[in-house]
């Protein structure tokens, strides 16, 4: 298997991502490291799997992601995922990919109008796609967020259309798994964490697997996706 990870100007959880799948890697299909892809690198070798990592892109200028979507390296992306390549974007990864329009869906100013850094729990909605096969439906995790514009939005009947097509990855919810007010951090519609594009090949999601893929971090409830992503693309 070979990944690659995109480092764009103020990328900070690259290496993060970078060690996780390596680390997952090594469990399950050793290989070459994940190689990092800088922003002005228009074309890179065949990957895998390519991985938008979180941080704050050119200093979230304009809005979170959006310059990264116009930097000479999308284009590549876009055109790879078009083509069934798998793409996971986390938090700013996220961002980075609906403003790219692979994924549907906006993330705007947190509810509280404040930076959320602290675990939270998800319900995993389905089991069924490259990078939740590790989870079970319904299954609860911990897994940490930060940031300040992980609010996701879509109209009503967007949000009715990702509920129908199976589109939704993960919810925030309390640690019974239920959707309650409280246990969503920044007010995110149907407490939506995370979302697929039509296919299941694109994942965003606000929350760091990769902040919790090792004991040595406080846990291991993110190591199930670099798992299973490492089996299925092997």
């Amino acid at each position: 298997m070979k990944a690659a990870v995109i480092v764009f100007p103020g990328s900070n959880c690259d290496r993060d991502v970078q060690v996780a799948l390596a680390e997952a890697m090594a469990r399950h299909a050793p290989g070459t490291a994940p190689v990092m892809v800088w922003h002005k690198d228009a074309d890179f070798e065949k990957v895998d799997l390519i991985v938008l990592p979180g941080g704050f892109s050119y200093g979230d200028y304009l809005r979170c992601g959006a310059m990264a979507a116009q930097s000479p390296v999308m284009k590549e992306v876009v055109g790879r995922a078009e083509k069934g390549v798998p793409v996971l974007g986390i938090c700013n990864g996220f961002q980075i990919l609906t403003e790219a329009g692979l994924l549907p869906g906006a993330l705007i100013r947190n509810a509280s109008l404040k930076f959320v850094c602290r675990d939270v729990n998800l319900r995993v909605e389905t089991g069924q796609s490259l990078f939740t096969s590790r989870y079970e439906q319904g299954q609860t995790i911990r897994v940490p967020v930060a940031h300040h514009d992980g609010n996701y939005i879509a109209g009503g009947e967007d949000v009715a259309r990702l509920e129908d097509r199976g589109q939704i990855a993960f919810r925030y919810c309390d640690p019974e798994g239920a959707l309650t007010g409280p246990s969503n951090p920044n007010g995110s519609a149907a407490n939506i964490a995370g979302v697929f594009n039509e296919t299941k090949t694109v994942l965003g999601l606000m929350p760091h697997p990769e902040r919790l893929a090792d004991p040595a971090l406080g846990g291991t409830d993110g190591r199930p996706m670099f798992d299973g992503l490492v089996e299925a693309l092997s």
